[in-house]
């Protein structure tokens, strides 16, 4: 009986047929789905950078799809893995567009990733009572992280091989417990077919586990409701909100159509123009290429590690540029989320924007001379920007007068009373 007491207050779907209340008596996945996708209360502000947690939805679920089918064709063998890609680009019916669609929609996941993150950062989606959804998103970056760079293995090539041999050897650096891990890693003393097939398992494995944290990110997301770009918490459901459909499936739907298509003019005009030639050669141990590089989305990360010139200084400050992002919800002072109104945080902001894009291109350039002192610099903004900026700046800023609510904040970018009161009532009771 409680259980049909809760869902009585956060459901108003009501069966219409029979067996729909017979099912939904014993199975209420109709309600559930109601009250998460359909009356779900969503603040009218939104703007399109709210649409990204759909994108990247779909794009997981593309990669899963995708990688499946590319896994009844691969062969998880030093011996025959090269030739097994080359095989489903020539040989598997459409097998050269499931691994395009793979291989270019992991590039497309973290370009959505990396606006989503941005977006949170601009707008304080980590502030309370977020802090959980916040730790669960770092978890799936991480997840990501870990799952793109075991992809980036399994072709073989020549920067597979080595980018494998050198992100690997860096756990080595690991005081009392590095060897050990390493050679648990390899499954052996150097990169070799063991380590080819741990790769595999997990990055077949990972992506499940993705779709779990993301489950319960979208859970944390129901339960504290979206932020948004005021920074303001609903304070009435009827002016301050719509329904998630139609008004945000429309705009998710459309933002949807925009970015497949930017992701198809990758995948049919300029397939390889993310990847590295030197992948198409076969993997050879006694060759080592001029430079080692990892994929795009890694060289932020890349250029910090090669900034300091210890290796386990190095190691500590790359898996230290992601860690910090945990402790966002504690370090930022400020009580005012949005930088729509904090000026002086807005300024900073953009200069990090700046500095990530200037890290990821520091990170695929020569590890020497000038290269190597510019990427020290932008990391000691970068990390400034998280420990000195953000915790000073909510002591000392003064931010903007905020609205009174978001109804207000919609009314002064040109709408009316009336038209706010209209649509309120005008839209379906979201007092759920």
């Amino acid at each position: 009986m409680s259980e049909e007491i809760v869902m009585s207050q956060h459901s108003t779907y009501v069966p219409r047929s029979a067996f729909a209340k017979w099912f939904e008596s014993r199975l209420p996945i109709a309600g559930l789905v109601h009250s998460s996708f359909i009356a779900f209360p969503v603040p009218r502000n939104l703007t399109y950078f709210w649409t990204f947690g759909a994108i990247l939805m779909f794009m997981l679920v593309a990669q899963i799809v995708t990688g499946v089918v590319l896994a009844m064709h691969y062969v998880p063998d030093t011996r025959m893995a090269f030739d097994s890609v080359e095989s489903i680009m020539r040989d598997v019916n459409y097998g050269w567009l499931l691994r395009y669609l793979h291989a270019n929609g992991a590039s497309m996941f973290f370009i959505a990733v990396y606006i989503h993150i941005f977006r949170g950062l601009y707008y304080g989606s980590y502030k309370a009572p977020r802090e959980v959804l916040w730790l669960l998103g770092v978890i799936i970056f991480l997840l990501m992280m870990a799952t793109a760079f075991m992809g980036f293995v399994l072709p073989w090539g020549q920067m597979s091989f080595w980018g494998a041999t050198v992100i690997t050897n860096l756990f080595s650096a690991i005081p009392l417990v590095g060897n050990s891990i390493t050679t648990w890693l390899w499954g052996g003393y150097s990169v070799d077919n063991p380590t080819l097939n741990r790769f595999f398992s997990l990055h077949y494995l990972l992506p499940f586990m993705i779709m779990g944290v993301v489950i319960l990110h979208v859970w944390a997301l129901h339960v504290s409701g979206q932020n948004n770009p005021t920074g303001i918490e609903v304070k009435n459901v009827e002016r301050d909100t719509v329904p998630f459909t139609p008004y945000a499936t429309i705009k998710d739907g459309f933002a949807m159509v925009c970015f497949l298509a930017f992701y198809s003019w990758f995948v049919f005009y300029v397939p390889n123009v993310l990847g590295h030639a030197d992948n198409y050669i076969q993997a050879n141990p006694l060759v080592t290429p001029a430079h080692i590089v990892p994929e795009w989305y890694f060289l932020p990360f890349y250029a910090i590690l090669r900034a300091v010139p210890d290796k386990l200084g190095g190691v500590i400050a790359m898996f230290s540029a992601i860690a910090v992002l945990a402790f966002l919800p504690w370090l930022d002072t400020s009580r005012v989320k949005s930088a729509s109104y904090r000026p002086v945080y807005k300024v900073f902001f953009w200069v990090f924007v700046l500095v990530c894009i200037g890290l990821g291109y520091l990170g695929a350039m020569p590890a020497e001379g000038g290269y190597v002192t510019a990427s020290r610099i932008l990391m000691a903004y970068y990390f400034g920007f998280f420990l000195i900026i953000m915790p000073l700046l909510g002591l000392f800023e003064t931010p903007k007068p905020l609205p009174a609510s978001i109804a207000d904040s919609v009314l002064a970018r040109g709408g009316s009373a009336g038209s706010v009161a209209a649509g309120a009532a005008s839209a379906p009771d979201t007092k759920s």
